[in-house]
């Protein structure tokens, strides 16, 4: 059994989880609703305020306990997703390297002859509060995730000078330039 799965799921004021009869699992919150389809393997039963995730013996043992704790993960990613919220920040490091939001688009001005423009996928905001700062909101967590890791590849961060966008706190190595042999 999962010891992630194993843990019970706190169900806050203001949310509903409901499981459909195809196994549909929908979690409405103040932020919005939420939904994923259960695999198979496993059952969420609701008890009040808590939720519980649990193997049902179907498949084979590895892979039940698997979905077992990622289930109860996802479960407990919507459930603070629709109450609080996800939210990424990235830098962007260089001279003149700019970006600026507008409605569901980014603008972002990397030393490219073009400037780079980014529609934001449903469910995401992106703001700018300075020119080299990007804040993505949403209460997907996965989607404002692979949302900070399309921007990042545009101009990932190089190891020389270290110019290019970063998430907020990345530590980028650093590599010395060429040196002359006498």
């Amino acid at each position: 059994m999962s010891r992630i799965g194993k843990k019970t799921i706190t169900i806050p004021a203001g949310v509903e989880i409901k499981v459909g009869a195809i196994r549909d699992l929908t979690v409405k919150g103040p932020q919005g609703t939420l939904g994923i389809t259960l695999r198979p393997e496993v059952e969420v039963a609701i008890d009040g305020n808590e939720a519980t995730v649990s193997a049902n013996g179907s498949g084979s043992s590895r892979q039940s306990r698997a979905f077992h704790g990622m289930t109860r993960a996802l479960l407990s990613n919507m459930v603070d997703g629709v109450t609080k919220g996800f939210e990424r920040k990235l830098e962007i490091q260089g001279v003149g390297w700019n970006a600026q939001s507008a409605g569901a688009k980014i603008t972002l001005n990397i030393g490219f002859c073009h400037p780079v423009v980014i529609d934001m996928p449903k469910g995401v905001t992106c703001e700018s509060p300075s020119p080299t700062t990007i804040v993505l909101k949403g209460a997907d967590k996965q989607a404002v995730g692979h949302t900070a890791a399309v921007i990042r590849s545009v101009r990932p961060p190089e190891p020389y000078k270290g110019k290019g966008i970063r998430y907020e706190g990345e530590y980028v190595r650093r590599k010395s330039g060429k040196s002359f042999g006498s």
